[in-house]
């Protein structure tokens, strides 16, 4: 394994450098894996199959054509993901991204421990390291008193992109990590653009003005957009490979999310009782909608449910870019109670300290 000091101390644990074994176990189950088929029922394709089953929207057509607009609409409805073509997003930026995230990653745990943890809770950290869990406090940090034994094969750094100025002051001389935060201004600049066009597209399908609705609830903000960048180690027993989970089974809170994959498979989506897996395609980004977007269509499109299983040959990167509400924009529909972004998180928090799991929008359910 290349960079084994990289890796967090209770990975390196795990794996058994001299037979390349890893042993990892998760005991604690949510609800929501409970329901799950068995994994004799799963349906898995293969990286290397040919057939596509995950829609995909022409980014160019969305607004007016009336044909991408019914595929927009099936896609939400049907699966809660679509691939995205035509984006705009250089496919030289997205390389790059990719590679400097790479280098940042092999570095050591403890560089990286300094270098991104933030030691004040109280103020957001532009960007924050994490590992074994994807549940960070509004400050970036690692939830406390999460479950031990639930842990995600996954490291990661989130950036908040509105703070990305405070961070150029913290790494002034440092020219590959400066070079990461104009990748990430750049990078984040075009979800920006992404985001604002695909859910006034969805909005559209659901007959609503996306003017006067944005407007009135703050339902995208700058301010409280981020991107993570996730590393998912390798596995090298195959025979291991059904104890070792990237990121456990979970619904985004966002309104959408948009994730660009490199070449190593590894999500998948559940559709119908199976699991669907969505093969990386180079220049396509992969768009989710989250809990909030659920909220807004009033249930009529669902935040889809996916995961990412570990790869047995190679380490997977990728690099999501979320876009949530205002912290206090207001979230409702007839089927759920008025609540702010901000109170949805802090239920997410309080649950998963207490439950080991998060509900999400069940807790604001209309009785």
């Amino acid at each position: 394994m290349n960079h084994p000091e990289s890796y967090p101390p209770v990975f390196r644990k795990q794996i058994n450098e001299s037979d390349d074994q890893v042993t990892i176990t998760t005991t604690l189950k949510n609800p929501e894996e409970e329901e799950e088929p068995k994994r004799d029922d799963f349906f898995l394709q293969d990286s290397s199959d040919p057939v596509e089953v995950v829609p995909v929207i022409d980014l160019q057509d969305i607004i007016t054509n009336l044909e991408q607009q019914h595929q927009l609409e099936e896609a939400c409805r049907d699966w809660g993901i679509f691939r995205l073509v035509n984006h705009g997003v250089p496919l030289n930026l997205i390389s790059q991204l990719q590679d400097q995230a790479q280098k940042i990653f092999s570095m050591s745990f403890e560089a990286k421990q300094t270098l991104f943890n933030n030691n004040d809770n109280s103020t957001p950290a532009a960007v924050s390291y994490f590992w074994g869990t994807p549940v960070l406090t509004p400050s970036g940090s690692v939830l406390d008193n999460i479950y031990p034994k639930k842990i995600n094969w996954v490291e990661g750094l989130n950036v908040r992109l509105s703070q990305l100025s405070d961070y150029h002051d913290q790494i002034s001389g440092d020219p590959m990590l400066d070079s990461f935060r104009v990748l990430l201004e750049e990078y984040g600049g075009h979800m920006e653009r992404l985001a604002r066009v695909i859910f006034e597209a969805i909005l559209k399908t659901l007959n609503m003005d996306s003017k006067q609705y944005n407007s009135k609830s703050q339902l995208l903000s700058e301010s409280t957009s981020s991107v993570r960048v996730y590393r998912y180690p390798k596995i090298s027993d195959a025979d291991e490979e059904e104890a070792v989970i990237g990121m456990q089974v979970h619904t985004d809170s966002s309104v959408i999310s948009i994730l660009n994959q490199n070449q190593v498979g590894g999500l998948e989506v559940f559709k119908d009782n199976k699991w669907f897996h969505v093969r990386p395609i180079l220049n396509e980004l992969v768009v989710n909608l989250g809990d909030m977007m659920q909220a807004i269509s009033n249930d009529e499109y669902a935040s889809v449910k996916h995961r990412v299983k570990a790869n047995k040959h190679e380490e997977r990167f990728s690099i999501c870019y979320f876009m949530f509400p205002a912290e206090d924009g207001v979230v409702g529909s007839s089927n759920y109670k008025p609540f702010t972004y901000k109170d949805f998180q802090a239920q997410v928090q309080h649950d998963v300290k207490t439950l080991g799991f998060k509900v999400g929008l069940e807790r604001f359910k209309n009785p």
